[in-house]
């Protein structure tokens, strides 16, 4: 700029210009032009702000191209084509912030995985050994079994154990221990 004039906005240069141009023919300057003008000058640096703000330059490109968009569809309303830049720069911060807000969102109420479910064969398996630990658990003598079932499926203590079957610890130790013993007995013989 030799005229010794110095630009720091190249909006304020291209706007300003092109608002001169429009006051000497009596035009008004279209949104077209404006918009394009601006895009040429500043995708690339409002880019590189909104995925500054998003860690993400996919989600940053989309958010800068909305904004233009939105810059044109509401260029008529602009009360100040001067301020156009400031527009763009405070619409790509409100957008990446909504952009920011939605994606925590989205992780907040993200579906929860599926357990894994266990194959037909496991689950048929499994099946079976219940049915044989069951079975296994029938024929062991009455005290043995309610030990073992207020031990293992109850989760009762010795102590508990003992005052619900009205014997001793000591007793129940016993009755609990040799009914593990007479179930892994037999267990071990099934094929």
């Amino acid at each position: 700029m030799g005229d010794g004039t110095r630009h720091t906005d190249v909006t304020q240069a291209l706007v300003g210009g092109v608002l001169e141009q429009q006051s000497n023919v009596g035009e008004r300057w279209g949104a077209d032009e404006a918009v394009t003008e601006l895009y040429a000058a500043h995708y690339h640096s409002l880019v590189r702000l909104s995925a500054l703000l998003l860690h993400d330059v996919q989600v940053a490109e989309e958010v800068v191209q909305d904004a233009f968009v939105a810059m044109h569809d509401a260029w008529r309303r602009l009360r100040d084509p001067d301020r156009a830049l400031a527009y763009l720069r405070q619409a790509v911060v409100n957008r990446s912030r909504s952009a920011l807000r939605r994606r925590q969102v989205e992780v907040k109420y993200l579906p929860r995985p599926m357990p894994d479910e266990p194959s037909a064969e496991q689950s048929a398996l499994s099946h079976v050994e219940r049915h044989e630990v069951i079975e296994a658990l029938r024929n062991l003598p009455a005290r043995q079994r309610e030990a073992l079932v207020l031990r293992y499926y109850a989760n009762l203590s010795e102590a508990e154990i003992a005052d619900a079957m009205k014997i001793s610890r000591g007793a129940v130790k016993s009755h609990t221990s040799r009914g593990i013993a007479a179930l892994r007995h037999v267990l071990e013989r099934l094929p």
